[in-house]
Formats: structure tokens, sequence, C-alpha cells
């Protein structure tokens, strides 16, 4: 079996290299002379698939090792009997996560009695409900599918952005139709948040109108903005990226954990369709095993604690500061640039390979460290 793969899937080789012979490719060169003798496609966002990339090709199943599939023509491979994979929900804690980190970062004074607007409540926006109360936040949700399907308590999106202090985005792109979200939070939208208000989007760019967002942070309209994700990728503005609070290349969902997850549901759906022997796993991650627990010192609170602890193991004012440096580059080095810092983005391991040691007594403490995903002793 021939398998054609993006070489910054993590592990392609060593896992799918058990079922056939593997070439990998950058995601952005796979094209039509690549894939035409493949019986197998594993792509990442960043390859578009449809009929001009698989139209005479030989492949009969095409694995993405994303959560969402706005780059993939469902319709035209279902007609062609082409199977498809991809990886829902092997990355949602590693992204509710990086909000975390977004929030803390935001409110160095406290994040406990803000109010939060959570506008999808899938995987993902479920998980930043969860942690988001953990720390001591109140939670707005909109989610119109969830609540025609007779979810309780949720708000319309125009009071969740009026009552917030701030408000994050967990949609996928739908670009037409009764739930579309492109330019979700355009211009129009945008003017209803409080002036103290910020926004941090992790889902897709174009859920957020980027040059209208800039307009309300240059014009001071908005207190702050924290993007991962951008309109233009892999080129963003970098007006917009110089204007933002905190900006990250796409690289949200990036643990480790995350990343060996998504690998894993793909090569097991594989197997499953070409009737072959399980015979891969991920290995043990990187460096998990020799975190010294973190001591937390008596009499502290949990946003104290927090401001110390999440830093120490996913700092994301690093990355905003790798994401600025891309922006100072010349033009014609910038959409290279940002594939790199990703392709070559180092291991993350999620909040729970951290443990955390809290004094006796300190009952309200740990408890949350661990609804947030720290192991706590």
């Amino acid at each position: 079996m021939k398998i054609v793969a993006d070489e910054n899937i993590p592990y392609v080789r060593e896992a799918f290299g058990t079922l056939g012979d593997i070439t990998v490719w950058p995601g952005r060169e796979i094209g039509a002379e690549q894939v035409r003798e493949a019986d197998l496609l594993l792509v990442r966002s960043v390859t578009a698939v449809g009929a001009k990339l698989l139209e005479g090709s030989r492949v009969r199943f095409v694995g993405s090792a994303t959560i969402g599939l706005d780059h993939v023509d469902q319709a035209w491979l279902q007609a062609r009997g082409i199977v498809l994979a991809y990886a829902p929900g092997s990355n949602a804690n590693s992204v509710a996560e990086y909000v975390v980190s977004a929030l803390v970062a935001l409110r160095e004074e406290r994040c406990a009695g803000r109010t939060l607007g959570i506008v999808g409540l899938g995987r993902i926006g479920t998980l930043v409900r969860d942690k988001a109360r953990a720390l001591g936040m109140t939670v707005l949700a909109n989610d119109p599918p969830l609540e025609r399907a007779g979810k309780a308590g949720l708000v319309s999106l125009e009071d969740l952005l009026k009552r917030s202090d701030i408000v994050t985005c967990h949609v996928p792109l739908i670009r037409e139709g009764p739930d579309a979200t492109t330019h979700l939070l355009d211009a129009s939208r945008l003017s209803l948040l409080k002036l103290h208000a910020a926004v941090i989007n992790t889902s897709r760019g174009a859920v957020v109108d980027n040059a209208a967002l800039l307009r309300c942070l240059q014009e001071k309209r908005l207190a702050g903005a924290v993007l991962d994700v951008w309109e233009g990728e892999p080129q963003p503005d970098p007006a917009l990226i110089r204007a933002v609070t905190l900006g990250t290349p796409h690289i949200a969902g990036h643990s480790w954990n995350g990343k060996a997850a998504g690998t894993k549901m793909l090569y097991d759906a594989a197997c499953t369709f070409f009737n072959r022997r399980f015979k891969w796993a991920p290995p043990t991650p990187p460096g998990g095993a020799d975190r010294r627990p973190v001591a937390v010192e008596a009499g502290r609170s949990l946003d104290e604690v927090l401001r110390e602890l999440v830093p120490r193991f996913y700092d994301i004012r690093r990355d905003d500061a790798a994401l600025r440096a891309i922006a100072e580059l010349p033009d014609f080095e910038q959409g290279r640039a940002f594939d790199h810092f990703r392709a070559s983005y180092p291991a993350r391991l999620e909040f729970r390979h951290t443990s955390v040691a809290v004094p006796a007594g300190r009952s309200k403490v740990p408890a949350a460290l661990r609804r947030i995903g720290f192991t706590v002793l």
C-alpha cells in the first residue's frame, strides 16, 4: 500500500510505516501529482482536499489530523466512495488549557468574579466552561444547534456579547446556512462588547472579522484580544499582530498529547478500514516522568497560584513573542516562518503531567486545580 502524508503529522512515519510505503511532503506542497498513485492520504488543515487534488488518483482513504473539516470537500469524497477520518476532540483539552493560559495572562489581577462568554459549547467549549468555573468565573454560553436540540441554559449571541468581560470562540468554520460562522463576530457584533472586554479566538481565523477587530483595537473600543488563528494564514496582517494583546501562530492545540492522540485516531481508523492489525501506540510523553512536584505556599489564593504555576509549564507569552518577531520579517519570509514555527513547535505537555503539592487544609485550591487539569498530591 502506498501512503502520502503531511510531514508535520506527529509520528506519522512510525505509525503508518507499519501499514505500507510512506512518502511525506510539506502540507502546502501536496498536490495531484504527489497523490496520484497513493492508496491512503494523510493531511492537516493546510491541504485542501477535493476534486482538484484527488480526481484520477487511487486514494481510497483520507485521514485529516484535525478537529475540523473546513478544508475538505466532504460531499465530493462521499460521492466517490472515499472514506474520510479525522480527529475530533484529540486536542480539545490542549486548546482549553491554552484558553486558561490566556485568561491568566489577560487578567493578572484575578479571574474570579469575571464573566466569560463561550461561543460554541462542543468538546472544547465544554472543557473551557468547566475550567473557567474552577477559576471562579461566571459562564455564559451560546450554541444555536444545541439550543434547537433542547439544551437549557444557553443565551443569545447578542446577550452574551453585552454581558461578558471576555468572549472566547469555539465553533467550526461554516460558510453558509443558518449556522454560518464566517465573520460571526463582525463589526456590528463587536460593537456590542463592553469597552473593558476582550476577545479570544482559537477556532478559525475567519470566525472573527480581522479587519473589524483591528479597527476596534486601534480605536480603543475594546480592551484586548488573544488570537491563535488568523485570516490570511500563514501570513496574517502584521498590523493586527501588533495590535492584539497576545497573538500566537495557530498552536493552541499543539500539545504533545493532542498531536499524538490525533495520529492514533487516524491510525486506528486506517487499520480498521484496510483490515490490518493494530501495531502502533504513541510513545511515553517526553520528559513527563522527570517533572518534580511543585509545592504551593500556604496562604496563597488560587489566582496567585495560577499566575506562578501556569507560565512555568506553558507560557503563552513566549509564543506571542515569536509571532511578533515573524511579523517584523520581510513580507516574503513571513509565511514560511509562520509554517516553520508550527512544524518545529517543541513538545508541550498538558497540565496533568504537572504534580502540585498543596498544604493541608487548603480544600478549595486543590479541588480547583484538579478541575483545571493539574495532578494534585
